[in-house]
């Protein structure tokens, strides 16, 4: 086959051509994105049940559901989230399930419950993760808000009736009514209830079929409609006959409003009232494609706007996927240049171009099998790329010197590519089954981090087994063609080669030097070794999960107390804007262009206190793109806390960036085994402790009070007046909750109608023990005070299950240039929870968040290095022949440590998973010429050279493989280590661990290796001359040139 392709004139052309068009043709249709999708694995079940409290919620929603979903396989982790209105379940599923079959299950359970309150509404199952959101657009208006709620229904349809657009949502709106609202004097002066209005309209508004009438002729539909879908159609409905016969129309006695539910579900853009757009994705679509289609959509509609009205791009996240990848792709090629100037400093210009070739044919040909794996277009799997330059280039070097050597020899150029190639065969296939060893276990990872972190072996993986084809069939063509023309070496090329050999005669001596003394240099590289991990345990170089995205959105999620009205958080929200103001403009100086974008309140949400209502909000804080702005989401969030300064009757107003990376929270500690109260003690004791680290702040918990309740009994012999307790709860529900009549669509539109008391008679608490409550059969009139008792109390506002148990989780933030997370937790552990599990027995503490995500992907990290660590001992141990010498290649790696702590300490980054998985991706290179190398001294002995002296000369016959590889890694992730973009600093750490990995462990691996050679001969382990059969020697991986 070798032959055939070498020798062909057309067939190594057309195998590039095709692999490269495989690649361009698959290449239009990758997804692009940022970092790769995170899968939750998660169903949540939604049961909202409209007017119940927490405990409430626990007792009717969330004990069914637990006992409905007991039985349900593959479940890893199962939450109930009880609060005021809602019961929400997340059931997580292990990783091993099938998400379809897990979604099945949970929808025939939960079919299954009959046993949920006739009030609350049906169940809602969804499977989260679903979807993403990738921009939104803000419409503002001088409109009602019901007609701005129409123009928003308006451009959704619009904007779903392109095909590149698959989700848009409205936002800013709740539930659409026609609120009927009657005083309860109006009641008492009618002799009604709530209820009792509620069934006269429902029996006077009615639209049905009635059937048909037919005739000899034609058939007629007959439909009865008397239904009111306006205000002043309900207006305008009977529903009563007065003293004197007149007949009593609904507005008589009652208000209408075309309104909404909750007055606190707004959004504030700019300073204006605003409905938002959501446009989403699903998993399989582009961001960049979905953004293209929305921007061509504001273009056509922004020239016809009428006056006032405004559509506004924001929320952009798709534009950080295209400068992200824009900056790795800049700096790919200023790689790929360095490489190429690297090689051509030991080759003609011809063999250069032909070598370097090989990598653009490499990825091109290695995205088929990267998308049939389900790998987008993101930042880790580009600078997966980058990482296998260095591999592509280890192979490709000893393929070339291979057949150069055989040309100087007197080869024909034909017979020289192909007994060159045939010679190397073996060793880069062994380097190619290693190097698999190494990264096929990374591919199966667990955790969120392993699954962003996964996407690098696949690549790296693709993109080897297409350079095999690459190396083997093309490569030989087109070196036999630059061979067949001869071209004169430059002057400066032959001095750097006099130079650089001096430089291989220098490390030979050095290795000639580590092998005399090899037990003491071994002992002082074994010194540095320990010197370099104690970097870590004394906390000189920190460990953090994942590192920090500088983003484009600040907010300050804001948090009062339960029953805070909406117009104190208005005054609340408008302090916060007011120091915001102060602090851009004193910073806006330092820019170029305005720091702040735009900028939008939510009211009634806040990620972090898991609540709703009028006491939480939400400031969004647009800002100008990290690359172009000169101000850090640091600053910017430190000079608005101090602006703001303390809040009266805040509970939290945290400042912080959303996060969107695979971490998690940095501490999320969960307390379970205890009473609620006893949990909330706990829990206050432990954000105190956490709250004394400089550097820990935003410290919360999940278990607040609720608000104040009013709990209405029935008295001791009511029941014998004939008024049961349903009845009074009903018509209590019916005037304070409202009491929904009807559902109608209208304008493509869904409206509820609902009746309640109005808002005077509602806020009126000093007259609550007064309401009348209407006899079911005598129709008397009854003052609720006569048979009931009514107490005042308060309970928790939230109350969340895990695993059928109530639990109380304490969060907080870490400021990474003052605080580890590490650090912080593994301190509180060993000098306060410690004490506190002794102090409460029966308590349990789990750690969440940051530091769970971590124990899963290193643990699985561990595990799949320890499993391709075993696999390359075997393929070593079958390949030497020996038990002992396949160690010394292994010593590779704890070398490579040395390089990668002391890197991150002198670039001043914290250690991290990606800084782990650089390391583990290094591992790859250091191992492959790590085999050379033991080759090199075996072949050697086998000429007849004494085991010490054909180790030492081993670092010489590979000085230039192992440095032309080392040179051409880093010189292809160089320009990304100092890259200042703030968007490449979560990649950093990943180039830091190779670049300076592979640069320590070059010059490790030459001296090192040979020390340790020498000592196995010292025990009798090594292959001596005398263990020579007498055959042919083995063949290295490479031949130098000379």
């Amino acid at each position: 086959m070798i032959r055939y392709f070498a020798s062909h004139p057309t067939a190594a052309n057309l195998l590039m051509v095709a692999l490269m068009l495989s690649g361009l043709f698959v290449l239009p249709s990758m997804k692009r994105e940022t970092m790769p999708e995170i899968q939750k694995f998660e169903v949540q079940v939604s049961v909202p049940y409209a007017g119940a409290a927490a405990a409430e919620i626990e007792d009717s929603i969330c004990l069914p559901l637990e006992d409905a979903t007991d039985g349900i396989s593959f479940i890893d982790e199962r939450s109930c989230e009880a609060k005021d209105n809602l019961g929400l379940m997340t059931l997580k599923m292990q990783e091993a399930g099938d998400m379809d079959q897990f979604v099945a299950d949970v929808e025939s359970a939960v079919d299954s419950i009959n046993s949920l309150p006739a009030q609350s509404e049906r169940p809602v199952i969804e499977e989260l993760g679903r979807t993403q959101r990738v921009v939104s657009i803000a419409i503002s208006a001088n409109l009602p808000l019901p007609q701005l709620n129409q123009l928003a229904e308006h451009y959704r349809r619009e904007l779903l009736r392109d095909p590149a657009i698959p989700i848009v949502r409205i936002s800013g709106f709740s539930d659409h009514q026609l609120q009927i609202e009657i005083s309860d004097y109006n009641l008492r002066q009618y002799g009604l209830s709530v209820m009792d209005l509620a069934n006269i309209i429902d029996q006077q508004a009615i639209d049905m079929p009635a059937g048909k009438v037919s005739t000899p002729a034609r058939e007629y539909q007959l439909r009865f409609t008397e239904e009111r879908r306006t205000v002043a159609e309900l207006e305008n409905l009977v529903v009563l006959k007065g003293v004197d016969g007149a007949e009593v129309r609904l507005g008589d006695i009652a208000k209408i409003y075309d309104a909404f539910e909750l007055a606190e579900d707004k959004i504030i853009f700019d300073g204006r009232r605003t409905a938002l757009l959501s446009v989403e994705k699903n998993s399989v679509d582009d961001s960049l494609n979905v953004l293209e289609a929305v921007r061509a959509f504001l273009d056509r509609e922004n020239a016809n706007l009428p006056e006032g009205m405004k559509l506004t791009l924001t929320q952009d996240s798709a534009s950080i996927v295209a400068d992200r990848l824009q900056m790795i792709m800049a700096n790919a090629w200023q790689g790929l240049i360095l490489v190429a100037l690297a090689l051509y400093l030991f080759f003609s210009g011809r063999y250069v171009f032909w070598v370097v070739m090989g990598l653009p044919v490499s990825f091109l040909g290695s995205f088929a099998l990267i998308t049939a794996m389900g790998v987008s277009i993101n930042m880790i799997s580009l600078v997966g790329l980058l990482i296998a330059i260095g591999i592509l280039m280890d192979d490709a070097i000893v393929l070339s010197e291979s057949i150069a050597t055989e040309h100087r020899k007197g080869s024909p150029p034909l017979d020289a590519v192909i007994n060159g190639t045939k010679r190397v065969a073996r060793g880069v296939l062994s380097s190619f089954a290693t190097t698999v060893m190494v990264f096929g276990g990374l591919i199966f990872i667990n955790g969120d981090m392993g699954q962003v972190l996964k996407a690098l072996p696949i690549v790296l993986i693709s993109v080897l087994l297409i350079s095999l084809v690459e190396a083997f069939l093309i490569l030989p063509a087109h070196l036999r063609h630059a061979l067949e023309h001869k071209s004169r070496t430059p002057a400066w090329k032959q001095a750097f080669a006099k130079r650089f050999e001096d430089w291989r005669e220098n490390m030979g001596r050095a290795a000639d030097w580590a092998v005399k003394y090899r037990y003491a240099f071994v002992g002082g590289v074994f010194s540095l070794f320990l010197v370099t991990v104690s970097l870590m345990t004394a906390g000189i170089v920190k460990f953090q999960g994942f590192p920090t995205l500088e983003g484009d959105l600040l907010q300050a999620r804001i948090l009062m107390p339960q029953g805070t009205s909406l117009v104190d958080m208005e005054k609340v929200v408008d302090k916060q804007l007011t120091a915001l103001d102060r602090v851009v403009s004193g910073l806006s100086e330092n820019e170029s262009a305005p720091l702040v974008n735009h900028t939008s309140v939510t009211f009634g949400v806040n990620g972090d206190a898991f609540e709703t209502g009028p006491h939480v909000a939400t400031i969004n804080v647009d800002l100008l793109a990290a690359e172009g702005r000169n101000t850090s989401i640091d600053e910017l969030r430190h000079a608005w806390r101090e602006a703001a300064g303390d809040t009266t009757g805040a509970i939290a107003i945290l400042y912080k960036e959303p996060s969107f990376g695979p971490a998690g929270r940095p501490i999320h500690i969960r307390l379970t085994g205890l009473e609620l109260d006893q949990l909330k003690a706990v829990s206050i004791r432990l954000q105190n402790w956490l709250r004394g680290y400089d550097g820990v702040v935003n410290v919360v918990d999940d278990l607040r009070p609720g608000k104040p309740q009013l709990t209405v009994k029935m008295r001791e012999g009511a029941y014998a007046s004939g008024i049961d307790a349903s009845n009074v709860a009903n018509q209590l529900r019916a005037a304070y909750q409202g009491m929904e009549i009807d559902e109608i669509q209208y304008r493509g539109e869904t409206y509820e109608i609902q009746v309640r008391m109005d808002a005077d008679s509602r806020g009126a608490l000093s007259r609550f023990d007064e309401l009348v409550i209407i006899h079911p059969s005598t129709k008397q009139r009854v003052p609720l005070i006569a048979i009931a008792d009514i107490e005042m109390n308060r309970e928790y506002a939230r109350i969340q299950r895990i695993d059928g148990e109530r639990v109380v989780s304490v969060y907080a933030d870490v400021f990474t240039e003052k605080a580890n997370t590490v650090q912080v937790l593994g301190d509180t552990q060993e000098k306060f929870l410690s004490e506190l599990t002794r102090e409460f027995p029966g308590l349990r503490v789990d750690m969440q968040g940051e530091m769970k995500n971590i124990k899963i992907t290193a643990s699985s990290l561990v595990r799949a290095l320890l499993i391709g660590a075993i696999g390359i001992y075997l393929l070593l141990s079958l390949q030497f022949r020996s038990y002992v010498e396949p160690l010394i290649v292994l010593m590779a790696i704890p070398l490579a440590l040395i390089g990668v702590i002391w890197g991150h300490l002198i670039m001043g980054h914290n250690m991290s998973m990606p800084s782990l998985m650089g390391f583990v991706s290094l591992t790859g290179i250091v191992v492959n010429d790590s085999i050379l190398l033991v080759e090199f001294v075996k072949r050697r002995v086998r000429e007849g050279m004494d085991v010490h002296s054909a180790a030492s000369q081993a670092s010489r016959d590979r000085f230039r493989a192992i440095f032309l590889t080392s040179l051409t890694t880093v010189a292809g992730l160089l320009p990304l280590l100092f890259e200042t973009s703030l968007q490449a600093q979560v990649l950093v750490p990943l180039v830091i661990s190779i670049v300076f990995g592979i640069s320590s462990s070059t010059v490790l691996i030459l001296l090192v290796l040979p020390a340790l050679y020498g000592i196995l001969e010292d025990f009798g382990f090594a292959e001596s001359q005398e263990d020579n059969d007498g055959g042919e020697p083995l063949q290295s991986g490479v031949v130098t040139m000379g």
